[in-house]
């Protein structure tokens, strides 16, 4: 606290104080919002962003790949009506991806706190709609080739001007997506969590003043900033690097896509460069900019200071190198429907280039998709359209001292869940037949990698799943000499005698009543040679049914 010009108690409250707003705007949207991709599976992020775009606090248990771009959300707000042009009342929608960097249906709603008449900070909220428009319904839009077949683009609109609603912008919206009854009750559990964000702002600055706030907040910053400087000087100076092959851009499936990272330590900073990546594609995998800087700040947080609160602070020594039109700075009218599928296996890039610099501390490989699945079709008990979309786990690599962990969602996914199985039959014409580990699916190794899942979905009535496998042509991979996980797969049944067919790539692939589709995902890579597994854990692989009971490549 040396040379801090605020009291440390103060600075603490307020800390804390910024912290709980952010969690308890995330309690508020979880608690109204309409979707299950929110209220169960938790696919969002709340934070409080200053008028710089720089984060000043954001919620436990948002999605890392969120880490990015909520800030430039904000600064193209800015940019567009100036800080005179907000005003008390104000709400803004934004979804261009190639400023936030993400898909469509990831939509950022802020609204500008104002403490006596000053502009202080944006309370802003991104949550995934369950449907933006566009040729695709839910995940997986593999297929398309440029953003206008994805969906409805918003850029900085004002819907609300000085608390008055503009009606026209909200029929417009309403309008163009096939579930208008959820996704404008979203739009509005997302406006009321700022709303409380600008409630509690104002509880901190009427207690502290706002020359005391930004104090503190500056001191937070450059506090956290000391911490990643502390730890970053640990890791020894020098040019590390990475590959790995992708499958596919999802149009053109026999192109494998070139993955290549170059991490330099200096001193107390590191930087990330992306130069080598491939170039933007023709298919969905690309992303803005920000895809870029979200998978470095996902990797350097989980390196540096994996436990501390998310602040601007913590990025202040990281650089990232990406020039325009590459695959993670795509340009217009790139397609960037599946905007993270890559992200995954470029953060274990990244973690895999440092493993000669911190042998004891780099994992092998996890499953390394954003596995999801998109049921759609008309339900017969009501004559209207369903979409269910949830999440699935996988592998995570083997470690330095011990196994990888089963049924993980990936690093880019932070602590979000899948929904449960029971809430999905309640409320869709499906019936899970099994939600279980995948035997044998883990890379061997002295520590071999974590389990990935299977799941067997019937449908109970005729409809589509959309289906988008990633990492068969570069699996999971080891490190230290452990072998790869399997990698995931995809099995379409359309009756009890069809013995199926494996799909890698599926959208809007119809499925008939009682047909049924597994989904296999990936385990993860295996640490170390697995010659040297202690007898004790392979008697315990046995004793849990970790290892398969046939040689069936499941």
């Amino acid at each position: 606290m040396a040379g801090t010009k605020v009291n440390p108690i103060t600075l603490e409250v307020v800390r804390s104080g910024l912290a709980t707003t952010a969690n308890e705007m995330a309690t508020v949207l979880r608690k109204t919002s309409y979707n299950m991709m929110i209220y169960e599976v938790r696919d969002y992020c709340v934070g409080l962003v200053d008028p710089a775009g720089n984060i000043m606090s954001q919620n436990f248990g948002a999605l890392p790949i969120f880490l990015a771009d909520l800030g430039p959300a904000i600064l193209d707000g800015v940019k567009r009506y100036k800080e005179e042009g907000f005003e008390p009342g104000d709400v803004v929608i934004m979804n261009h991806p190639y400023v936030c960097g993400q898909h469509l249906n990831n939509v950022v709603i802020y609204t500008p706190f104002f403490y006596r008449g000053e502009l202080v900070a944006f309370p802003a909220v991104r949550a995934h709609w369950v449907d933006i428009g566009g040729s695709h319904t839910g995940f997986a839009s593999s297929g398309t080739r440029e953003v206008y077949e994805e969906g409805l683009q918003l850029r900085s609109v004002k819907l609300y001007r000085r608390g008055e609603l503009d009606r026209d912008i909200f029929q417009i919206i309403g309008d163009n997506v096939r579930f208008p009854d959820s996704s404008m009750g979203d739009l509005r559990a997302q406006i009321a969590a700022c709303r409380i964000g600008e409630r509690r702002l104002g509880e901190i600055l009427d207690r502290y003043g706002l020359e005391v706030f930004r104090e503190c907040v500056r001191t937070i910053w450059d506090q956290s900033e000391a911490l990643s400087r502390r730890e970053i000087a640990k890791i020894p100076s020098g040019v590390y690097r990475a590959e790995a092959l992708f499958d596919s851009d999802g149009v053109d499936l026999n192109r494998p896509i070139l993955l290549r990272v170059r991490v330099e330590v200096s001193g107390e900073e590191i930087t990330i460069d992306f130069s080598e990546i491939s170039d933007q594609v023709t298919g969905s995998i690309n992303s803005g900019e920000s895809g870029a800087v979200a998978a470095a700040r996902v990797a350097f947080k989980s390196l540096v200071s994996p436990f501390s609160p998310i602040d601007e602070g913590c990025f202040r020594c990281l650089n990232v190198i990406i020039p325009p039109g590459k695959l993670l700075s795509a340009t217009p009218p790139a397609a960037v429907g599946n905007w993270s599928r890559t992200l995954p296996t470029v953060v274990d890039l990244i973690l895999t280039a440092l493993a000669p610099a911190l042998p004891e501390k780099i994992p092998a490989a996890h499953k390394g998709d954003m596995g999801g699945y998109a049921f759609h079709g008309v339900d017969p008990r009501t004559g209207r359209r369903f979409l269910c979309q949830s999440i699935m786990g996988g592998g995570w690599g083997g470690r330095p001292h011990e196994d990888g962990e089963n049924a993980t969602v990936s690093v880019c996914q932070g602590d979000v869940q899948n929904a449960p199985v029971e809430l999905q039959e309640l409320n869709y014409p499906l019936l899970f037949e099994f939600h279980r580990l995948r035997e044998g699916s883990g890379g061997a190794g002295k520590f071999r990698g974590g389990l990935g899942i299977e799941i067997a979905v019937r449908l109970l009535c005729d409809g589509h799943v959309n289906i988008n496998v990633e990492r068969n042509l570069c699996p999971p991979w080891g490190i230290a000499g452990g072998e790869s996980g399997k990698p995931a797969r995809a099995l379409v049944r359309q009756s009890p005698e069809d013995p199926g067919r494996w799909i890698t790539k599926g959208r809007n692939t119809p499925v008939k009543k009682g047909g049924v589709v597994t989904f296999l995902t990936a385990g993860g890579g295996g640490y170390g040679p697995p010659g040297e597994r202690f007898p004790a854990l392979i008697e315990q692989d046995k004793r849990q049914g970790y290892v398969p009971r046939d040689n069936s490549n499941r």
